[in-house]
């Protein structure tokens, strides 16, 4: 069985770089298509691999800012020829789910959601920072167009698989199609609990709008409690202004570092609405509670009073809240990781394989 694996972009390492990197471990000799790869931003893993990138890659600022190109991706991934393949596998959350197979090619998509900026999260996109009078008036005639092709382009795709119930009811209400779900996978035995906890609270994300840091910055500003805020972003310095002392910006940090910041927290804080959130099930693989809006994936992962709490509606005043009435001595640090390994990487690599070999058997038919 000769497969091949589309991403839309290699350009830094999030939830779905992870899930091609558990792909290839599944699927060693398969090749991987993308529309831009920028090597210093992704995990080394990928450099010995077999990588193929589209015209995007070449045109000026492309690898840096490839986002903006929008337009063009539906046009680059359709022009990978992938004619050989047995079996393609896209991991999309854009453009990877349009590539054109032929008749005899099985193609499945691992869908971590519909183009969030395209349909459920449009207006928020619009509407958000950043986002000037120019750019106001040309987003709704881009996005019309994107949302015709992306409609279109799902039927392109054999079966899909969801990364959790959220995004397979986003896939049944934007495409109009069923999809199995799979959990994407986290590597649980990586993290630890520790003996010793420490007096502060924890976030690691990118600083992006959609992540609502701001709601947890201001809120932590509101109790004066301690917060550190690992990750970067285009946000951090107007989050960095708006902070008070209490809250110390990080920066990236090494895997080992955030390992031992996870463990030692009073509790993990996720203010925004994900897909399904991986660093919400690493902070329960380390033992420590949650605090999460209770929307989103982590309504999947989070269980209230066992391995954390949500707070609602997605306000710094709720936050603040809960906060103020948490007590995470109250939570098990061993029932916490033992929620978490349901999660584990080696349990979503199995789920992919037989899922695959079941649909593969079928299509030969």
């Amino acid at each position: 069985m000769k497969v091949a694996i589309i991403h839309e972009w290699l350009a830094n390492m999030g939830g779905s770089e992870k899930v091609v990197l558990a792909l290839k471990e599944i699927f060693p000799d398969a090749p991987v298509y993308t529309t831009v790869y920028v090597p210093d931003r992704v995990d080394p893993a990928f450099h010995s691999m077999d990588i193929h990138t589209s015209f995007i890659q070449k045109l000026p600022f492309g690898p840096s800012r490839y986002q903006s190109y929008l337009p063009l991706m539906p046009t680059a991934v359709e022009q990978f020829d992938l004619s050989g393949f047995d079996v393609v596998i896209s991991s999309s959350h854009a453009v990877a789910k349009g590539v054109l197979t032929g008749s005899a090619t099985l193609h499945i998509t691992y869908c971590h959601t519909p183009m969030r900026y395209a349909w459920d999260f449009y207006l928020e996109y619009l509407n958000g920072p950043g986002v000037g009078r120019l750019k106001k008036k040309l987003i709704p005639w881009l996005m019309n167009y994107i949302r015709m092709w992306d409609r279109l382009s799902a039927d392109r795709v054999d079966f899909f698989i969801a990364n959790s119930g959220n995004v397979a009811q986003r896939v049944k209400k934007h495409y109009r199609r069923e999809s199995e779900v799979i959990y994407p996978p986290v590597d649980t035995s990586f993290f630890q609990p520790s003996a010793s906890i420490e007096d502060y609270y924890f976030i690691v994300s990118r600083l992006i709008p959609y992540k609502r840091i701001d709601l947890a910055v201001e809120a932590f500003n509101r109790l004066g409690l301690p917060l550190k805020i690992a990750g970067d972003g285009p946000e951090r310095e107007r989050l960095k202004a708006m902070a008070k002392s209490n809250i110390e910006f990080l920066g990236r940090v090494t895997d080992e570092e955030m390992k031992k910041l996870y463990s030692s927290c009073r509790a993990f804080i996720f203010p925004g609405e994900e897909d399904f959130g991986i660093t919400p099930v690493e902070a329960q693989a380390s033992g420590r509670p949650v605090i999460a809006y209770g929307a989103g994936g982590c309504l999947e992962t989070v269980i209230p009073g066992v391995t954390g709490e949500f707070f609602a509606p997605q306000t710094p005043e709720a936050l603040v809240e809960l906060v103020r009435r948490f007590e995470p001595d109250k939570y098990k640090p061993e029932e916490i990781c033992a929620h978490a390994r349901k999660f584990d990487r080696e349990i979503f690599k199995q789920k992919i394989l037989d899922f695959i070999d079941t649909r593969y058997n079928q299509f030969r038919v």
